[in-house]
């Protein structure tokens, strides 16, 4: 069993990390009245988790097709980054609005942080265990008392799932440092990784697509590639809030009919993505339904339950990753996701 995190653990292992000086400076001292542009659009910051990708489509999307325009806003996508804290950004001010997941909500919530998801655009977390192909691996379970590499964080966040329902053991576990070399170099190893990457990556190098585990079809079930906010913002301008997430619920829906408007200006923003790993990224994002499925298939695209919270939380008390006394309930507003576009 791991460690349960008290909140001190949190503040040192957890994905979410911000000094406890600025959360008490932001929690009261940021004043989030929007700007208006001239013409009277509400002028808002979304700060993304890393450069430019697939994973952030529906966003550029919305920005390229006008749909934010056309909900009143005037916004501007900036992009994260190995250097790049969208929390700290959040709570400084700097932005109304930043890409994370349910983890690091609950992480927040556990520091005491005013940060709260107000939807969630994918439905399934993408990250995956990868392995190499022609290694007789059919199941996840499988892999147990095989090296796998996986980061430090995962360690306090998925790992549990392998832990506790496949028997995966301290003993197999390596450090992976985003570095494919050791895998590639043993093919009884495998590693994590993102679905809508990695994977297509990979293959070049094998020469054949290695065998994939999206852990979201195995028990891991937290909300990903949500949008957070301030208990602040929301309070003063609910309406930007709700408009800001129908917009990116639709930007969403528009990018997986038609990409390429958005990727056009994902590759304006990140020169170096490849144009067919954007490819590869939108089709997985269908194949897997990592933004439509579940309740977003009926509901719209930025759904959530309480229910799924509940569960998601449940689990990582039962991996033991949090004690029961975290209030995971703070980590999420359902107030926004009750009137999203209708998924065509």
């Amino acid at each position: 069993m791991l460690p349960r995190f008290s909140r001190r653990q949190l503040l040192q292992y957890g994905t979410f990390a911000v000094g406890s000086s600025i959360i008490t400076a932001c929690s009261g001292n940021v004043d989030p009245q929007a700007e208006k542009t001239p013409d009277g659009l509400d002028k808002v910051t979304m700060v993304t988790d890393w450069l430019a990708q697939a994973e952030h489509g529906g966003f550029y999307q919305a920005l390229a097709a006008g749909i934010y325009e056309k909900y009143g806003l005037s916004v501007t996508l900036r992009m994260g980054g190995p250097q790049v804290s969208g929390s700290q950004l959040l709570l400084g001010g700097v932005a109304d609005f930043a890409m994370s997941n349910s983890t690091q909500a609950i992480n927040a919530v556990a520091q005491q942080a005013p940060i709260v998801t107000v939807a969630a655009m994918f439905q399934k977390d993408p990250r995956c265990i990868i392995a190499h192909p022609n290694t007789n691996v059919e199941d996840l379970g499988d892999l147990k008392d095989r090296p796998i590499f996986v980061t430090q964080a995962s360690v306090n966040d998925f790992w549990g799932l392998l832990a506790n329902r496949y028997g995966f053991t301290d003993a197999q576990r390596r450090v992976y440092n985003f570095n494919p070399a050791p895998f590639l170099a043993d093919p009884t190893s495998s590693q994590q990784g993102y679905i809508t990457s990695e994977p297509f990556t990979l293959a070049q190098e094998l020469g054949a697509k290695p065998v994939v585990f999206l852990l979201a079809d195995y028990g891991y079930t937290p909300y990903a590639t949500t949008i957070d906010t301030t208990r602040a913002i929301i309070g003063k301008k609910p309406e930007v809030v709700q408009r800001f997430v129908q917009a990116s619920s639709e930007g969403w829906q528009s990018y997986l009919s038609d990409s390429t408007p958005a990727n056009q200006l994902i590759r304006k923003d990140h020169p170096e993505m490849p144009g067919d790993l954007l490819d590869y990224g939108v089709s997985t994002l269908k194949e897997y339904g990592i933004v439509v499925s579940g309740e977003a298939e009926t509901q719209g695209i930025g759904y959530m339950t309480g229910d799924r919270w509940k569960g998601f939380f449940d689990s990582m008390v039962e991996w033991g990753v949090y004690n029961t006394d975290v209030p995971y309930e703070s980590a999420f507003v359902l107030d926004f996701v009750q009137d999203l576009p209708t998924v065509g």
